[in-house]
């Protein structure tokens, strides 16, 4: 299907000094103009809020991030520093928190893995590395364990085929080997699953997923839930969520991270900066298609201030 984008576009007549400046002078003195600062940032693209760090350091001699974090907290402050982080960046970032200290946050590295390219994959490997001087993989094992750690190292590997070839017969082969891994014997055959999921292409999948379903008389997804449990089962959803519908796998996402008692924070700041360029647009059309409510209604009844404010700007609208 045709991807409608991002809401956030690199904004015409850009002038990157003219910018640090006014971040400058929203910085200034005693308090902060929080709306001086989403004005400008909250209006560019990623890689104009690139240049506008370098001009501001080039004419200011002072590090655009380092002064937001001392300028602002919370909730605010990290969308707004999330915004200013490369994209790569920001995926390496995240996951490392994720896997930082006591607990591990094992629905961002789902997601992220999940739903990055295999080039993205990549990138983030090799940043990863230079960053922390340690492969991720290395930090996913000392930190996950069992079926789940292998479909996070499976994913990590990058080793997707991304073409668009379907070989009939391999197609069959693999609807065929997931039946008789998960449905048809007592106990899951869970490496099968590893093996077609985390390696076939896109197109591939969705035939073998139809295939499945006409072998089993039960969607992929069903026989996930009731073969699989806990992190390994939600992996294995998000790999067959992103090859069906990308654009709906964040949706829910940022649905489950609003409803009920309490916002999953996290995630809500991590899905709406890092998809804001690529797909929002399209997750905004499938939020309002899943729940019959706008995105943007759904934000604003959950979050309050500043913290609102940006983020509404990211969502870009109302549905």
């Amino acid at each position: 299907q045709e991807s409608k984008g991002g809401t956030i576009k690199a904004a015409s007549g850009f002038n990157a000094m003219e910018d640090a400046q006014s971040l400058r002078k929203a910085m200034k003195g005693f308090g902060t103009d929080e709306d001086g600062i989403i004005n400008v940032l909250a209006y560019r693209n990623t890689a104009q809020r690139q240049e506008i760090r370098t001009a501001y350091k080039s004419s200011i001699g002072r590090d655009l991030i380092d002064d937001l974090k001392s300028e602002l907290s919370g909730n605010f402050e990290r969308v707004i520093v999330g915004m200013m982080t490369p994209t790569v960046l920001y995926d390496v970032q995240e996951l490392r928190q994720a896997m930082k200290g006591a607990g591990t946050d094992e629905g961002c590295l789902i997601e992220i893995l999940a739903s990055r390219s295999t080039e993205e994959i990549r990138r983030i490997n090799e940043l990863y590395k230079r960053q922390y001087g340690r492969s991720l993989e290395d930090d996913i094992c000392s930190d996950t364990s069992f079926m789940f750690q292998r479909v996070l190292v499976s994913l990590s590997a990058g080793g997707r085929d991304e073409g668009n070839y379907l070989d009939d017969n391999l197609m069959r082969q693999d609807a065929q080997a997931l039946y008789e891994a998960g449905e048809k014997k007592w106990g899951t055959d869970e490496v099968k699953f590893l093996t077609v999921l985390c390696s076939r292409n896109r197109n591939h999948l969705l035939h073998v997923f139809d295939e499945y379903k006409r072998i089993s008389q039960k969607n992929i997804e069903e026989s996930i839930k009731s073969e699989t449990s806990g992190s390994f089962e939600e992996a294995l959803l998000a790999i067959v969520k992103c090859m069906r519908n990308k654009p709906a796998y964040f949706a829910e996402r940022l649905y489950k991270s609003m409803k009920g008692l309490g916002t999953d924070d996290d995630t809500l700041i991590r899905v709406m900066v890092s998809r804001a360029e690529i797909d929002m647009l399209d997750i905004r059309a499938n939020f309002k298609r899943l729940y019959g409510q706008s995105l943007y209604s759904f934000i604003k009844g959950d979050t309050s201030g500043d913290y609102r404010k940006v983020l509404l700007v990211l969502c870009g609208g109302d549905d």
